[in-house]
């Protein structure tokens, strides 16, 4: 799957290449091609890459994805892929309309400290309910989770790390998709307008 999202991204980029001539003509020459193409050929090649995008963004999800539960004391660290979390403890917060338990993670990477993570659980009591606040971490076009779970007797408590690799080519590629269809419809040469009535010529009455 891998190999059909590159074939669709190297097949738009060849696609305008050919169409401009780089490998017969001269690279001046060529240039001017280009700029002379019309812009539904920009936004056809646009189209087909973000849709090369999406594919192997989608791919690289699925297969690559991994995750973690594990119940952790304050100082332990749960390692997922290059990633070191170090769980720094719990604090209590009072919000407008909840408490919420919120929990602290120093992130490292080879070593390095990257970022802070902090998971909470929510307490609504008006309302009797709670919900889960999960951490987000965007690097680059991948992302890093970070859930909490219920506290346990002993002291320690269940956390769920996911490490989502090139999962935001996803919607990288949507965007693309849509600015090449919308440049494709910029371009007057390919709207199809509807036919204008004929005119009939009035002749006097006999």
């Amino acid at each position: 799957m891998i190999g059909l999202a590159l074939f669709v991204m190297a097949g738009a980029a060849t696609d305008l290449l050919e169409r401009s001539g780089f490998r017969r003509a001269p690279f001046k020459t060529a240039l001017g091609r280009v700029r002379g193409l019309p812009r539904s050929i920009f936004g056809s090649t646009l189209a087909h890459f973000g849709l090369g995008l999406t594919l192997l963004g989608i791919v690289c999800e699925t297969n690559w994805s991994t995750e973690r539960i594990v119940a952790l004391n304050p100082g332990e660290t749960v390692s997922l892929s290059q990633y070191d979390l170090t769980f720094d403890g719990l604090a209590t917060r009072e919000g407008p309309n909840y408490r919420e338990l919120a929990a602290r993670f120093t992130v490292r990477s080879g070593g390095q400290i990257i970022g802070v993570m902090e998971p909470a659980k929510r307490s609504f009591t008006t309302r009797s309910t709670s919900t889960t606040e999960a951490a987000l971490m965007n690097r680059g076009v991948s992302q890093l989770y970070v859930s909490l779970g219920d506290p346990n007797p002993d002291g320690t408590i269940a956390v769920r790390v996911y490490h989502k690799p090139l999962v935001l080519l996803i919607w990288l590629g949507a965007v693309v998709m849509a600015m090449g269809g919308a440049l494709s419809l910029s371009d007057r040469r390919r709207r199809v307008g509807a036919p204008r009535p004929a005119k009939m010529a009035l002749q006097p009455a006999e």
